[in-house]
């Protein structure tokens, strides 16, 4: 926990894969996976005299994510080398941009405990992806796969204006909602298509001055950037308060640690020699090209947000929630047109199905079944049709099948259908308030939970299928009868 007199100063740099179906620079494949070094050519792999052709979607689809995210867009842009040497960039520079990039002065907002907070975008920038290097685990070596190597990648770097983590993963949590709606990135982080350089300082409360930064490269989960940062800043107060500098450096996380550990110092642009790449002619925009580009943008996942709120009358955190994601939002907008019912399309959202997502560790566009079956599943809980609890498991089943059957489908073969026959239920009502007279006693006392207990056995006792509201009305005038 970090001391009350500190403050954190937090800025990320946001690395994004374009969903381009070639390269920034040539015609090779960017489809995730494949054999090592299958989806490269001379000219990602760096070969002399192998010259690059800019991917004109590229240009398209970052003008696309800096409009979104509220930005400037520059009409006369260019590339750059940026030099360093790593073993998995084959040409010993990246193709990046320096001084005038794409996109530039932009923000998101983003939903804190003290209202809306404004994070601002310093600038966006496109470049070219690094391959990868896959270390041998008997320790004889590194092997260089390409096939990564000139992927497209656009880079959103942040103002310094987040103030913990929780506000940075909000943040990064916003960009990645935002380029899914706009579909220029799948944005899977397990691999590797949104990741951050997290840059964290630390100062006294009521002090202008930053504090010496350090950097945190390549994080790749929600969960480590917000444990990363946390333990950074705190590392950074034991040094201070023990009269030591910090560095300026860039560091590693290990997550099983728990622990920063120091990489290399930070490098200035100065150390990267930065110079216009010479094989590249200069990326001339017209407003009308960007204009055009604007007219395709759908509805942001703000503007949906505020549609939620008066429209269906959702709770904020309803709201935020199912605008959060693309697939969510999605879901939710073509169930709602099958069952009409918002609040409990909303709340199954929230509720069981992110659950059931947890459990499997999956993200929502791997939700296998449709809006219209949700919006089906919650009809036969309106009609009566089904209970709540039945909903549960019927929801259960159509995560586990490889094709989903509809829901009325899966109710009629499991035998599920809700038990509405009053004198059915009546049986068990008897019965179970038979065998339980202290509930009955702690009822007619006023223990109002008493009667939920008597309704849970009933519950249990038809597998979750007797109607509920039959239940609670035959309960209480058996009750009253003794």
């Amino acid at each position: 926990m970090l001391r009350d007199d500190y403050e954190m100063v937090i800025g990320l740099e946001v690395h994004c894969e374009l969903s381009t179906k070639t390269k920034i620079f040539c015609s090779c494949s960017t489809e995730f996976g494949g054999e090592p070094n299958t989806h490269c050519c001379p000219v990602c792999m760096g070969m002399p005299g192998a010259l690059p052709v800019l991917n004109e979607k590229v240009v398209e689809y970052a003008v696309k994510a800096g409009l979104a995210t509220n930005c400037s867009i520059e009409e006369n842009s260019k590339n750059d080398r940026k030099n360093y040497f790593y073993p998995d960039t084959p040409k010993a520079y990246q193709i990046s941009q320096f001084d005038k990039p794409l996109c530039y002065d932009g923000y998101v907002n983003i939903e804190t405990e003290d209202g809306e907070k404004t994070i601002r975008i310093e600038r966006i920038h496109i470049e070219d992806d690094a391959g990868k290097l896959n270390h041998d685990e008997y320790g004889r070596g590194s092997f260089v796969d390409l096939n990564r190597a000139g992927v497209p990648l656009i880079e959103v770097v942040s103002k310094p204006d987040m103030r913990s983590a929780e506000e940075a993963e909000k943040y990064m949590r916003k960009l990645k909602s935002i380029f899914e709606y706009i579909e220029v990135s799948d944005c899977k982080m397990e691999q590797g298509s949104l990741r951050a350089d997290v840059n964290v300082s630390v100062r006294k409360k009521g002090t202008e001055k930053f504090g010496t930064r350090t950097e945190m490269k390549n994080m790749s989960s929600f969960r480590s950037i917000v444990r990363a940062i946390n333990y950074e800043a705190e590392r950074q107060v034991d040094v201070i308060e023990n009269g030591g500098v910090v560095e300026q450096e860039t560091l590693r996380w290990d997550d099983i640690s728990g622990k920063t550990f120091s990489m290399r110092d930070k490098e200035n642009a100065d150390d990267y020699r930065y110079f216009p790449e010479p094989d590249l002619v200069a990326i001339k925009l017209s407003k009308e090209y960007v204009e055009n580009i604007r007219k395709t943008l759908p509805e942001l996942p703000e503007s949906r947000r505020k549609r939620y709120l008066a429209d269906y009358e959702l709770s904020e955190k309803a709201a935020n929630f199912v605008t959060s994601s693309k697939y969510y939002s999605n879901i939710f907008e073509e169930a709602i047109k099958v069952c009409n019912n918002p609040k409990t399309v909303s709340n199954m959202l929230m509720s069981d199905i992110a659950r059931i997502l947890n459990e499997r560790e999956e993200e929502p566009d791997e939700i296998k079944f449709s809006g219209k079956q949700l919006g089906e599943l919650v009809s036969l809980i309106d009609k009566g049709t089904i209970s709540s609890a039945i909903a549960k498991k019927v929801l259960e089943e159509m995560f586990v099948e490889d094709e989903v059957k509809d829901p009325e489908v899966i109710v009629k073969e499991k035998g599920w259908i809700q038990i509405s026959d009053e004198g059915a239920i009546k049986e068990i009502v008897v019965k179970i308030v038979d065998a339980n007279p202290q509930s009955v006693i702690d009822y007619k006392g006023g223990k109002d939970k008493a009667l939920g207990f008597l309704v849970g056995q009933a519950m249990k006792e038809t597998k979750g299928q007797a109607n509920p509201q039959i239940l609670n009305k035959l309960f209480i005038e058996e009750i009253n009868k003794r």
